[in-house]
């Protein structure tokens, strides 16, 4: 009995691409990836003067009531946090670019459905992981305000400058994951990985590592950044599960169309 091989092994058969062409390949997108970076570091260092003066905004509102001032504690410490930033704006810049090269490299190896989402979870996920970053650019200025507020009027608010950025980058990385988590849910829903059953059977454990992973990027864990980190990813959790429960909805309709009962491996995914 002939057994058929896989689209993707087939694909790969039938171009007969040896391991020399493959390994060109890689080099020539890991290439295109580098030099994307380069060009997004290389603008970062030129704009980071700009982003400084966004990231300082808070600090000299806050000085108009207050002593308050950005410090840095070596000789070192003002090139190093220029340098830091050019890299944070060089990965977000690029992203776009080297997300697709590494995704082309490993589209042959998919059926075509799984090159259908993966390719759709980027172009919906690069503008939402924008759209986050801005949401954390718009919240950090209020997350300092009411932090520093908690201090008295008649204290000085003196900041470590590589400490209150990275605290800043890291607000805003969280927020740009948080509006991608949905979209990578319901794509694994749609790859038949996950249920909406099991996503809702599962709601505890998600909400424990949400709170973890809240801690983690908010320095020294305090309650307040962890509760404006860990209440959006919540509501997008719920959002997700809600588009899982669609489709599974939509599938199990379907199957009872075309057999007129309820579709045992439709049961069985739910």
């Amino acid at each position: 009995m002939t057994t058929l091989a896989p689209a993707s092994e087939a694909a790969r058969v039938s171009s007969g691409m040896p391991l020399s062409s493959h390994l060109r390949e890689a080099r020539v997108r890991a290439a295109r990836a580098a030099a994307a970076l380069l060009v997004g570091v290389v603008i970062g260092y030129l704009v980071s003067d700009q982003v400084m003066d966004v990231l300082r905004a808070p600090i000299v509102a806050l000085a108009e009531s207050r002593d308050a001032s950005l410090n840095f504690d070596s000789i070192t410490g003002a090139f190093d946090l220029r340098i830091k930033i050019a890299l944070f704006t060089g990965v977000a810049l690029s992203s776009p670019v080297w997300m697709y090269e590494l995704l082309a490299f490993l589209a042959p190896g998919l059926e075509r459905r799984e090159k259908r989402y993966t390719f759709g979870f980027l172009a919906a996920s690069v503008p939402l992981f924008v759209a986050g970053c801005v949401a954390g650019l718009l919240l950090f200025p209020r997350m300092v305000e009411l932090l520093a507020g908690f201090a008295s009027t008649e204290d000085s608010t003196l900041l470590q400058a590589s400490y209150y950025v990275d605290f800043v980058l890291k607000i805003v990385l969280a927020t740009g994951l948080a509006f991608v988590l949905p979209v990578f849910l319901v794509v694994l829903n749609l790859l038949g990985v996950v249920s909406a059953r099991s996503l809702a059977r599962s709601w505890r454990i998600v909400v424990v590592a949400i709170v973890l992973f809240s801690a983690t990027v908010t320095p020294a864990a305090d309650v307040l950044s962890m509760f404006l980190i860990a209440v959006p990813m919540t509501v997008l959790f719920a959002a997700a599960l809600l588009l899982a429960w669609l489709h599974d909805r939509r599938l199990a309709r379907r199957a009872s169309a075309s057999s007129g009962a309820p579709s045992p491996a439709a049961e069985h995914r739910e």
